[in-house]
């Protein structure tokens, strides 16, 4: 398929590439691929600039830690206070002690004093504010109230020849002049903490142009994968904007338009009947371009926020209306930007991969209630899984617990996202597979209609859903929708239930008072064939989603009323009216309408076989789709020589299963079942 053949479909992907390239990050991307323990595989790199080195979180965390542990404790010391106390002392009759006592007094009050219960513990220095200025003093020289007055005694003691040194002090009032004079300031220590924590500095030393930084071949150690990541920031902020801002920019255009061919290849190679289909053509670029954009704008703005952002949303999103086939090669290249402008972008992109195709597969049983919060989950532990193998294999050096963190938000955010595809339904006018799971359920009101006016063809249309669900099993081809297209393909006949002989044969007429009987050939297929037009009016009416009305229309697509063009020929009708015989169509173009073309024409016509053999069944079936085959009806169908062989195997399985043989009783067995 030639691209000039599509260059309106090429178009919107110019816009998006003009977005990508509009958003992405300006600065250079480090050209180095490394990780701690392994070897370094190129040149011998010596330091181009002068640059800090980083500390790494784990040597911010542990001097934090230590300076919020060594924290001072600020006091401020009341002069008024130890004035007061030894002039009380100076006043007392103390005979000869009393010069002792109140120098004593003086030397213990200066140094300070606080209550019993105030005294720091496990502090070796304290601040003491002492005429508008802040000391240090050592943490031993301050005393509470019991070791001051232990003290006292033991200096007066000392210098007195009395005894009774203890009981005087008591009698004269001594002990009661001691009291705390430092009051413990908490707002000061706050300050103080919080500035010796402000001066922690974020680097810890400094590389000189020209240094060696690592050599070719050498072991990359936790230290020269410091330096590194240091060089690399340095160089990504500053180095990369100081280049010509065209080269840039040239580049950024340059990887847009890649990513956008390879977005175009992967719907080309996947099925070309997207470039038919525009509604669902166009969905895919949008869920596309939000997503590469999102990705591409977060990356010039902060890397870091990527974990948080849920991008296996954009695989819940193409599995709400697109195949599988599809969604995967186009959800790989929705997180290509990742790969281009992300820190630790290859991991990213493995994690995200990973819970995408885990949500692929787990949202076709759990998107509906309160399943969607499991889903979340399971999305979670995929990509959970994948960030600790990457981190244990050193490809990822972030903290662990806040990048688990952010991925399990990003998880429950996909969820809280999920809805918007009954918004994108509408927009695009699309058909989701919660909305197909509903047109299933057989108590709807046009069905149960069906069942009423047209009982054996509802009966029909029940035994070629269940054939076209296994038939679609086999193959990559959606059994909800066919299920969906088989219940509604003959809605139809209910405008002239009577004149298909499933309906009619219920009735027990006579062969005379048949509906067919008296009429023409070609009015008896004028009859038939009219169920399809009056189905897709009914479908339109009933508001039915286009890709069921197709079903209608293409399910005999344009093959001819075999039995009354039989006999319209026998009664020497003109070969020329053959028209007149032949259904609208047209022939089926996607594997699901091929399925349900040939369940349909396979479950009526199986009810004329008289032999429930395998080779019976093989025979049937390969007679019926070899004349689908021969005239024409699946020569613009994507379905593949080796899928439409699994289809045959699929249906002949069904038949035999659907026929199977019973035992059977002997005569009295019989008589029993009878009477029973």
């Amino acid at each position: 398929m030639k691209l000039t053949a599509h260059l309106d479909k090429f178009l919107p992907l110019l816009v998006v590439a003009a977005l990508i390239a509009a958003v992405a990050p300006r600065t250079a991307k480090f050209g180095y691929d490394y990780k701690k323990g392994s070897t370094w595989k190129y040149e011998t790199l010596f330091a181009p600039f002068d640059f800090p080195i980083i500390k790494t979180s784990e040597q911010i965390q542990e001097e934090l830690e230590k300076a919020q542990g060594a924290r001072v404790p600020y006091y401020k010391y009341s002069p008024t206070v130890t004035g007061s106390c030894i002039a009380a002392a100076d006043d007392l009759e103390l005979g000869d002690m009393r010069p002792v006592v109140v120098e004593s007094l003086r030397s213990i009050m200066e140094k300070g004093v606080l209550a019993d219960d105030e005294v720091p513990v496990d502090v070796e220095i304290i601040y003491v504010q002492k005429d508008k200025r802040a000391v240090k003093v050592p943490a031993t020289e301050v005393m509470g109230l019991s070791q001051a007055r232990a003290r006292l005694v033991s200096e007066v003691q000392g210098a007195s020849a009395s005894a009774a040194v203890d009981s005087l002090l008591k009698a004269k009032g001594v002990y009661g002049l001691i009291v705390p004079n430092l009051v413990y300031d908490a707002k000061t220590s706050e300050a103080v903490s919080a500035e010796a924590v402000r001066r922690i500095s974020p680097t810890g030393g400094y590389v000189s142009a020209g240094q060696l930084i690592v050599s070719n071949g050498e072991v990359v150690t936790a230290e020269i994968a410091q330096i590194l990541d240091s060089y690399k920031r340095e160089y990504e902020s500053n180095v990369g904007s100081t280049g010509p801002v065209y080269l840039s920019i040239l580049g950024n255009v340059m990887v847009a338009l890649l990513m956008a061919v390879l977005f175009f290849l992967s719907i080309l190679f996947s099925g070309k009947s997207f470039f038919t289909e525009n509604r669902r053509y166009y969905y895919l670029v949008f869920v596309y371009a939000i997503f590469s954009v999102a990705i591409t704008l977060i990356c010039r703005i902060n890397s870091a926020w990527l974990f948080l952002t849920p991008l296996t949303l954009a695989a819940l999103f193409l599995q709400a209306f697109v195949r599988a086939r599809v969604i995967v090669p186009v959800y790989i290249v929705s997180l290509m930007p990742l790969l281009v402008y992300a820190d630790h972008g290859a991991s990213l992109f493995i994690i995200f991969l990973a819970g995408g195709m885990v949500s692929i597969y787990a949202s076709r049983y759990l998107v509906q209630g309160w399943k969607q919060f499991m889903l979340a989950l399971i999305n979670f532990v995929a990509m959970a899984l994948s960030y600790i193998a990457l981190h244990l294999a050193g490809a990822i050096s972030t903290p662990m617990l806040a990048d688990l963190l952010r991925l399990f938000i990003a998880s429950f955010l996909a969820v809280a996202g999920y809805p918007l595809i009954y918004l994108f339904e509408k927009i695009f006018n699309l058909v989701s597979n919660s909305r197909l799971a509903e047109l299933a359920d057989t108590s709807s009101s046009i069905l149960r209609e069906l069942e009423q006016k047209a009982p054996g063809t509802f009966q029909h249309s029940l035994q070629v859903m269940n054939m076209a669900d296994a038939a679609a099993r086999a193959i990559d081809a959606n059994p909800l929708l066919l299920r969906v297209g088989a219940l509604y393909h003959d809605i139809g006949k209910m405008n002239n239930p009577i004149c298909f002989v499933e309906n009619e044969s219920l009735l027990n007429k006579t062969e005379d008072q048949k509906y067919h009987t008296n009429l023409e050939p070609k009015q008896s297929a004028e009859d038939i064939i009219k169920h399809v037009s009056d189905g897709v009016d009914m479908a339109r009416k009933h508001r039915l989603p286009g890709i069921v009305v197709e079903f209608i229309r293409t399910h005999h697509g344009t093959t001819v009323t075999g039995y009354f063009w039989g006999k319209h020929l026998a009664a020497n009708g003109s070969p020329e009216e053959k028209a007149a015989f032949t259904y609208p169509g047209p022939a089926p173009t996607t594997k699901e309408q091929v399925i349900l073309m040939l369940c349909d024409s396979i479950e009526a016509a199986s009810r004329t076989l008289n032999e429930y053999t395998p080779e019976a069944f093989s025979a049937f079936v390969e007679k019926i789709i070899q004349g689908k085959v021969d005239q024409g009806q699946l020569l613009n169908a994507e379905i593949t020589i080796k899928e439409l062989n699994e289809v045959k195997q699929a249906i002949k399985t069904y038949l035999a299963q659907m026929h199977h043989g019973r035992v059977a009783y002997p005569a009295a067995r019989k008589k029993f079942l009878n009477f029973k």
